[in-house]
């Protein structure tokens, strides 16, 4: 049977999603449980990888098991053995040809920022500059990013392509936290963090709109932005064509 779950994790626990040979990660995590309940090794896919740090409330896994389990009794069996920093939100059975990764329509981000004091509560769950942050500065960054580009100078590592999609930035403010939404096709290696980074480089008037519109219209001209901490940021959604979101 092939199954798509849901899972959010707490990624302070862990040293990402990927699985590594000397480091307990959510895959590894994951991939250890479900052999345990399928009597036999099972190797799972994730819709993206997500660094040591970032958190996740909706990240999408694909996997095969040679026993035929309903759902239900999957996620409760598979909740026993991962909590208490992994949940299986939700799990059903579907086609054998669906992949987590390659299935995926579109992913929204968020990243958070804690806009007041200094809490040692948000210490690994929200990212706290502790300085002032001209949120009208940041949205008109954030202005630039949407659409499609070529983010190579937003993008840590190489790669074949940089290009990619983004379709909204948005931003919400509850009890001095800062929620920035992002909602794309696709996003690289940190690109998330560097473009928040660039958002806070042009509040702290480090760097120029005009600075980081040059970076995208030419990214072959390498420009260096900050890169924000991965403690405030969360893999909020995974959409897909045809299936129903939890």
């Amino acid at each position: 049977m092939h199954y798509l779950i849901s899972i959010m994790y707490d990624g302070s626990k862990f040293y990402g999603f990927q699985r590594l040979k000397n480091e307990i990660t959510v895959q590894s995590t994951l991939e250890n449980a479900l052999s345990i309940i399928n009597k036999k090794s099972v190797t799972i896919k994730g819709a993206g990888r997500t660094d040591r740090g970032v958190h996740a409330y909706d990240q999408k896994i694909t996997f095969d098991l040679d026993i035929n389990i309903d759902p239900k009794h999957l996620k409760k069996a598979l909740n026993s053995l991962v909590k208490p920093y992994i949940f299986v939100n939700d799990a059903k059975v579907v086609e054998p040809s669906f992949h987590a990764r390659f299935n995926v329509l579109k992913k929204e981000y968020i990243y958070k920022i804690n806009l007041g004091e200094y809490n040692p509560f948000y210490e690994n769950y929200i990212y706290q500059p502790n300085t002032k942050i001209n949120i009208k500065k940041m949205k008109k960054c954030a202005k630039l990013f949407i659409g499609p580009h070529n983010f190579q100078n937003f993008v840590s590592g190489s790669r074949d392509n940089y290009d990619c999609i983004i379709y909204k930035i948005s931003f919400k403010v509850k009890k001095n936290i800062l929620e920035i939404k992002f909602i794309g096709k696709s996003f690289y290696r940190y690109m998330v963090r560097n473009l928040v980074g660039a958002m806070l480089d042009v509040t702290s008037n480090k760097v120029s709109l005009e600075q980081i519109n040059e970076a995208l219209k030419n990214p072959l001209i390498k420009k260096q932005f900050t890169t924000a901490s991965p403690r405030g940021l969360y893999l909020n959604k995974i959409y897909y064509k045809g299936v129903k979101n939890e």
